[in-house]
């Protein structure tokens, strides 16, 4: 794996990307047959962020992908209030229990993980071995193979609906530009992973009874008035980064 990493570091994040994708959409009817919700893959995700980890903490590679503190004060960026309230998107239709008991804990366990590897993947890897040759190209592409990467819940098993899973592209890319500027400006891909995993983790208290197209839309679009708010207050306010000047 370090072979490859430092033969073509692009190549080496497609590979990852592929095999989370395969592993995931392998662990759905794995789900179906065990008889427990998430359990599968959440056993499969967990693999995967011991390597992951194992990989960047070996070959010294924690702080160039962001598992660090930031340089920059907290306060620069609002002490990341936005993103509480975005964590929160989920539950502003309502609350409800979705899982089991059982089934909540490997749900946690699974969105935990998820949160960690596709900020890894998508925002650390991927923007890096892009923003090599041009970085607004990075972002660009990071946050939108982010997003179109959500279609693959259409085939893998999972039974989200065609209409359910626009609005998560859409979304996904979107949240994708933010965290790609949140990393890129403060160099750090914790509060990315921390928000992406709660953001998953409440998807499990949703209601999502009575959730109109209509609705979809206008909560979406409050997001989206958010997101690119907070990406104007840190773009316009925070230390350019070196390969800005």
């Amino acid at each position: 794996m370090k072979k490859l990493y430092e033969k073509n570091e692009l190549t080496f994040t497609l590979i990852w990307i592929g095999i989370y994708c395969i592993l995931q959409s392998l662990a759905n009817p794995l789900n179906e047959i065990i008889g427990i919700k998430n359990f599968a893959s959440a056993i499969l995700c967990i693999i995967q962020t011991i390597v992951l980890f194992s990989f960047m903490w070996q070959n010294k590679l924690l702080e160039k992908y962001g598992i660090c503190k930031s340089s920059i004060s907290a306060r620069r960026f609002l002490y990341y209030v936005p993103l509480i309230i975005l964590a929160t998107s989920n539950l502003w239709h309502g609350v409800t229990m979705n899982y089991s008991c059982f089934e909540m804990i490997c749900h946690i366990f699974l969105m935990l993980c998820v949160g960690f590897i596709e900020e890894v993947i998508f925002r650390g890897f991927l923007f890096r071995a892009i923003a090599k040759d041009n970085v607004k190209t990075a972002i660009i592409i990071s946050s939108i193979t982010f997003g179109i990467g959500h279609l693959i819940n259409l085939v893998n098993g999972s039974g989200m609906g065609l209409a359910a899973n626009l609005f998560q592209v859409v979304y996904a890319i979107a949240l994708g530009f933010l965290f790609v500027i949140l990393f890129y400006r403060s160099g750090t891909l914790l509060p990315c992973i921390i928000t992406h995993s709660a953001i998953n983790i409440l998807s499990a208290f949703a209601d999502k009874t009575g959730l109109t197209v209509e609705k979809r839309i206008a909560f979406l679009l409050i997001e989206f008035i958010m997101i690119a708010i907070y990406i104007l207050i840190l773009t316009k306010t925070l230390p350019k980064n070196k390969d800005e000047q």
